[in-house]
């Protein structure tokens, strides 16, 4: 009789045991956490010169733009070498190279910023 009831302590045991499948399934997968999107507050680009245009316009990539969050008509800045700032009202337009904006040349090349220049863009605050 006492193997009976030592075998009934082995099926008590089992049953206080936690299915660990259970507890796993409240942790969300690592695929998970990856697919919240980091928003892009600035990006740096190349800056050329678009003598077409007549008033202070940034001609911006539609990708550069939908990354930054940029629509038609909304202020930009431009910072070159971190100390000269400009703004300039956002024309997005489609193009394959999102890695350059147009700009309205009169300011700029004013402050001795050349043609083809790297710059740093963002949404004006």
């Amino acid at each position: 009789m006492e193997q009976s009831t030592s075998g009934g302590e082995k099926e008590t045991g089992t049953q206080q045991k936690i299915d660990v499948s259970k507890l796993v399934s409240i942790v969300p997968p690592a695929s998970e956490l990856k697919k919240k999107e980091k928003k892009l507050t600035e990006k740096r680009i190349r800056i050329r010169f678009d003598r077409t245009l007549n008033e202070p316009i940034a001609k911006i990539p539609s990708a550069l733009a939908s990354m930054l969050g940029i629509k038609n008509d909304e202020r930009v800045e431009v910072v070159v070498a971190g100390r000269k700032r400009f703004e300039f009202k956002a024309l997005v337009f489609e193009s394959t190279d999102e890695n350059v904006v147009y700009v309205y040349p009169g300011e700029i090349e004013k402050n001795g910023v050349a043609d083809n220049s790297i710059a740093t863009i963002r949404k004006a605050s």
